[in-house]
């Protein structure tokens, strides 16, 4: 099986987490001391918040916030997120959806805090 996005599936993800990134980043003016940003791997997307080192601020710092993980077979999302042990962990208070703009949605929302803090 293809381990990657088809160029459609890929649009869906971009529409979605642009979106989320629209309501979530950060103003421009303090985007090099802080931001959001995420990116794509095979079938999952990562979303990341972007700081510079403290003792060299040209070292960028990525501290993960989530993962949403699509699985072709079952044509389902499912979301992850990042604790403090530094492992990812389904986040089980959503359950597998169909549709990425869900996923987003949760993150967004964070009713338990495990997200945004």
């Amino acid at each position: 099986m293809n381990a990657a996005f088809t160029e459609f599936e890929k649009a869906k993800v971009i529409v979605a987490f642009d979106k989320l990134l629209e309501k979530r980043r950060p103003p421009e003016n303090i985007r090099d001391e802080v931001d959001v940003r995420y990116s794509i791997d095979g079938l999952s997307v990562t979303l990341v918040i972007e700081r510079p080192f403290y003792g060299d601020p040209s070292d960028i710092l990525e501290e993960p916030i989530a993962k949403a993980t699509y699985d072709k077979v079952a044509k389902t999302w499912t979301l992850y997120w990042h604790r403090a042990d530094l492992k990812w962990h389904r986040y089980k208070p959503s359950l597998p959806t169909k549709h990425i703009d869900q996923i987003c949605r949760v993150i967004d929302e964070d009713e338990n805090g495990c997200f945004w803090g």
